[in-house]
Parts: C-alpha cells; structure tokens; sequence
C-alpha cells in the first residue's frame, strides 16, 4: 500500500515561487513514473509534471521553463520546484504513481497565486 502526502501549498503574488513536496510511505520508486497534477474547479484534471523511474522527465506546455520536477529517493519523495507564477497556475496539486490496477493519489494542496 502506498500513501501520498502532498505540502508546500498556500498563497503567492504573481511571479513568486512555491516549492511542493510529495512524501511517500512505500516503495514508490517500483512504479514507472511520478506525477503532479493540477485541477480547478469544474474542470479536468491536468497533468503538469512526470518524472520516471529512468529518470525522463515531462512538462506541460503551460508550466515548461518555470516548474522543475525532482525525486530525492533517499527520502521517499518528489517535489514540484514552481517559479515565476502566474494567476492561471492557480489550483489544487496532486501527486500521482502507480501502474494498471494501482493507482494512487495524495489528499491535494491547494496553490492560489492572486495580487
């Protein structure tokens, strides 16, 4: 079983930073890959970050060259490094593993950037 808790949320000016953290209770590193999502309300889920257990890493267009995903396996976790921020960043992050039938997800944490 593996539990996910996300912190590192709150509330930012345009153009701050965030640094989210995702720790892990079991071996996560057994999965392919670990994920950040995003979500507003009253739409989809997106994916915002992917980091694999080869080490590729994947961006959405709309966060490419401000947010940077890392993996500390040391301690059990992935973070989501997130610069110059803008209102439209604005959501509820969730991180993400699993494979097939095991699909995990951490409680959110809400991120607002607002002037």
């Amino acid at each position: 079983q593996v539990q996910l808790v996300e912190s590192g949320g709150g509330s930012v000016q345009p153009g701050g930073s965030l640094r989210l953290s995702c720790a892990a209770s079991g071996n996560i590193f057994s999965f392919p890959a670990m994920e950040w999502y995003r979500q507003v309300p009253a739409k989809q889920r997106e994916l915002v970050a992917q980091i694999t257990s080869a080490g590729n890493i994947y961006y959405a267009d709309s966060v490419k060259g401000r947010f940077t995903i890392s993996r500390d396996g040391a301690k059990n976790s992935v973070y989501l490094q997130m610069n110059s921020l803008k209102p439209e960043d604005t959501a509820v992050y969730y991180c993400r593993t699993g494979q097939g039938l095991y699909d995990y997800w951490g409680q959110g944490t809400q991120v607002t950037v607002s002037s």
